[in-house]
């Protein structure tokens, strides 16, 4: 009689990260970054369809790199909570805090199935406040944990290697243009630490911009309104996205 093959849990449960991992890995990497007026999304996406950034409810957006189809279940049960939630009580009180913690219950009971293969997704909830001090940015792994994000967030991809160029470079109080240009500089940068140039209709786009008059602050930006955006950022000084000094 031939012994039972036995997988430690703690074995079990690694190889499912490192799985999960690795296809979050093979999508293409995006961004998210705090400027003066709001949060801008910025993301290397040869699709006009398919969106990577999307609308949740008045002041919140979804972000999300790796498998579409599931990250895009994710998205509408997103907004099916939102809307119910809105409804039945008050607008107000759909938040991203709130919808962080129902993403992360869901990625996390997927996660721990033996039943089903965990989630290929990395998602990003931000939320605009009235202030800068008001904003909010969490990203949720593919294992259903939360991280509190300030100033700017990087996910899928080579997301290490982004992240710590934007945390060197990032600042509080940058323009939309400023933060686009940083956005996209981190973007073109190759594993192998050359740089590419990505064009402008290769480029998804949007914010949410707290000066907007209307309770909805999310926007996309596409088209002549974005290469005007690129044209000014290409036009800022290279000092505005120059390395934080470290003592």
């Amino acid at each position: 009689m031939s012994t039972p093959f036995y997988v430690s849990p703690q074995q079990a449960m690694a190889d499912r990260a490192e799985y999960a991992r690795k296809g979050i890995a093979r999508g293409r990497s995006l961004v998210v970054l705090q400027y003066a007026d709001g949060i801008v999304f910025v993301g290397e996406n040869p699709s006009r369809a398919l969106h990577k950034f999307s609308e949740i409810y008045d002041r919140i957006g979804f972000a999300a790199a790796g498998k579409y189809n599931e990250y895009e279940n994710l998205r509408i049960g997103g907004v099916r909570y939102a809307d119910l939630r809105g409804y039945t009580y008050d607008r107000g009180d759909v938040t991203a805090r709130g919808l962080a913690n129902v993403y992360a219950q869901t990625l996390g009971t997927i996660f721990s199935s033996a039943a089903e293969k965990p989630y290929e997704v990395e998602l990003v909830v931000a939320e605009v406040g009235e202030t800068p001090d008001g904003d909010q940015i969490y990203r949720l792994p593919h294992d259903g944990s939360i991280v509190d994000e300030h100033g700017s967030v990087a996910v899928g991809g080579n997301a290490e290697q982004i992240s710590s160029y934007l945390d060197q470079r990032h600042r509080d109080g940058m323009t939309l243009a400023e933060a686009l240009k940083l956005a996209v500089q981190s973007l073109s940068r190759d594993t192998n630490g050359s740089e590419r140039e990505i064009p402008a209709e290769r480029l998804e786009v949007a914010v949410l911009d707290r000066t907007r008059p209307q309770k909805r602050k999310f926007r996309r930006i596409s088209g002549r309104q974005l290469s005007r955006l690129l044209e000014e950022a290409a036009g800022a000084g290279d000092s505005q996205t120059a390395p934080k000094d470290t003592e």
